[in-house]
């Protein structure tokens, strides 16, 4: 498959190398023709000169063949022009772009364009440092409104059930991380000692699910 890459920064090259050393094709684009010396000597795709919003440029990286399009310039203006000219002129769905602003990245995620915002992700990181207790957000779909989160439960939680914890938080559980691995459980799954627990949630009641947890389990929730 062929894909297209807007920025050769830090994230541009090494997202264009390990799409190369799967085996696909890449066109890598930016303005600044010394930034290509980021990718290896014997990269072997495409370095295209120009703005990556540029119709003709595009063109040239192999747009209309490609499956892909990845915008991670460093400015957020560049990248969702960019973004929506690939989706809407040249008719590539999937299209992910950087976004540093959270709010504009949880717009254009309503809008169909997947968003990574790096500073959204920074700073839930650091708060899992300072906050060990959750709950913490690893995925959101602002525009479906349902996250995937992990939780801290209760030591008094553990020997309850999968269906337990569903019917009382009314929610999923989505995997559970036991020794190091991931388990994808049944409904009779039995929570052990230090399980984590990640489950899927309205992301409006995520707060509320963590708060069933943090505390042992009554007998009308069993």
């Amino acid at each position: 498959m062929h894909f297209v890459v807007m920025g050769c920064g830090r994230v541009g090259s090494t997202l264009a190398v390990d799409l190369v050393n799967r085996g696909h094709s890449v066109a890598i684009i930016d303005r600044d023709p010394a930034a290509f010396r980021r990718l290896p000597e014997d990269f072997p795709g495409q370095q295209v000169t120009g703005h990556g919003f540029d119709r003709d440029i595009l063109i040239q990286a192999g747009i209309e063949e490609a499956h892909a399009f990845a915008a991670a310039a460093s400015g957020d203006n560049s990248n969702i022009i960019a973004a929506r000219v690939v989706r809407d002129t040249f008719g590539v769905s999937n299209v992910v772009t950087r976004i540093y602003d959270p709010q504009r990245a949880t717009i254009y995620q309503r809008l169909g364009i997947d968003s990574v915002a790096p500073v959204t992700w920074t700073a839930d990181s650091m708060l899992r440092a300072l906050i060990p207790l959750g709950p913490h957000e690893d995925y959101s779909d602002s525009a479906a409104g349902i996250s995937l989160i992990e939780v801290d439960v209760d030591d008094a939680w553990f020997g309850t059930s999968v269906t337990d914890v569903e019917t009382a938080t009314s929610a999923r559980v989505a995997y559970i991380v036991r020794a190091n691995k991931g388990l994808l459980p049944q409904p009779s799954t039995v929570l052990q000692d230090d399980d984590r627990l990640h489950m899927m949630v309205p992301t409006s009641r995520a707060t509320a699910v963590q708060r069933i947890l943090n505390h042992p389990p009554t007998e009308d929730m069993l």
